[in-house]
C-alpha cells in the first residue's frame, strides 16, 4: 500500500486526520471557538499527543479545520453562481447560499471570523482568503454576464469586493441578531443590489462553433429560406 505524501500528510495518515477533524468540528459546533483540546481528543477517543502528532499544535488542528470549510463555502458560491437562472433569482441564490453556510454552522462561523482574545496565533480571520476568492468569483460572473459599458473592468471588480464586503457585514449582524428569517434578510440584501444591476443590459450569450456561419448561409441573398 502507498504511503506517498500529499501535502506532508501520507495516504495512511489521510483517513486517520479526518476523522480527527470530524470530532474537532463536533466539539467546536458544540462548544464554539474556544473549544479545547482535551475536549477534541476526548471526542475523538485519543489522547492529546496524538492530536498534536497530527496537526502540530492547537493552532495547526484549526486551520485544518478552517481550511475545510472555506474550501466548501466557496464551492458552494461557485456552484450558485454558475447556476442557469434569471439574474435576481440568481442574485438571491447566491446570497442565500451564503447565508444558509453560516446560519447552519454558527459555531464554525465564528471561529472563521472571530478571532479568540490575546490569541497569539492569529486563529480566526480565517475566512478573509475564500472572501477574496468570492469576491474574484463575482467579479467574474458580472465581467460575463452583464454589459457595464467602457467602465465595466473598473465596476465588475469594484462591485465584486463591494457586494462581497456587504454580504459579509449584514451576515455578521444577522447571524448574531437574527431579527428576521433568512429568506427575508435575502430579499432585503438583494433589493439594495437591484438597482444599476437590473437596469443594465445582459451580454449576448454566445453562439456555438459554426452558428453564424450557418446563419449567413441560410440567409444568403436569392437563396430560399428553409421552412421553420
Amino acid at each position: 500500500m502507498s504511503t506517498r505524501r500529499r501535502g506532508g500528510v501520507t495516504a495512511l495518515e489521510e483517513p486517520r486526520r479526518e476523522q480527527l477533524l470530524n470530532a474537532a468540528d463536533r466539539v467546536v459546533r458544540r462548544d464554539g471557538p474556544g473549544a479545547s483540546m482535551n475536549a477534541i481528543a476526548a471526542e475523538a477517543g485519543i489522547t492529546k499527543p496524538i492530536l498534536y502528532r497530527h496537526f502540530g499544535d492547537r493552532s495547526g488542528l484549526f486551520q485544518a479545520l478552517t481550511d475545510r470549510h472555506t474550501s466548501g463555502l466557496l464551492t458552494a458560491v461557485r456552484a450558485a453562481l454558475a447556476e442557469p437562472l434569471e439574474r435576481r433569482e440568481r442574485v438571491e441564490h447566491v446570497l442565500d447560499t451564503y447565508l444558509a453556510g453560516i446560519e447552519s454552522r454558527p459555531q464554525i462561523y465564528r471561529l472563521l471570523t472571530h478571532p479568540e482574545s490575546g490569541d497569539p496565533n492569529g486563529v480566526g480571520a480565517a475566512l478573509a482568503p475564500a472572501l477574496r476568492q468570492i469576491a474574484e468569483e463575482i467579479t467574474r460572473a458580472v465581467t460575463a454576464q452583464v454589459d457595464l459599458g467602457p467602465d465595466a473592468p473598473l465596476l465588475s471588480e469594484a462591485w465584486g469586493r463591494a457586494i462581497t464586503g456587504m454580504v459579509l457585514a449584514a451576515g455578521d449582524w444577522w447571524l448574531e441578531s437574527k431579527p428576521c428569517p433568512r429568506a427575508k434578510m435575502v430579499q432585503a440584501l438583494a433589493d439594495l443590489l437591484w438597482g444599476r444591476l437590473a437596469a443594465a443590459d445582459p451580454l449576448p450569450t454566445p453562439r456555438p462553433a459554426g452558428g453564424a456561419a450557418a446563419e449567413a448561409a441560410r440567409t444568403e441573398p436569392g437563396r430560399p429560406e428553409k421552412p421553420e
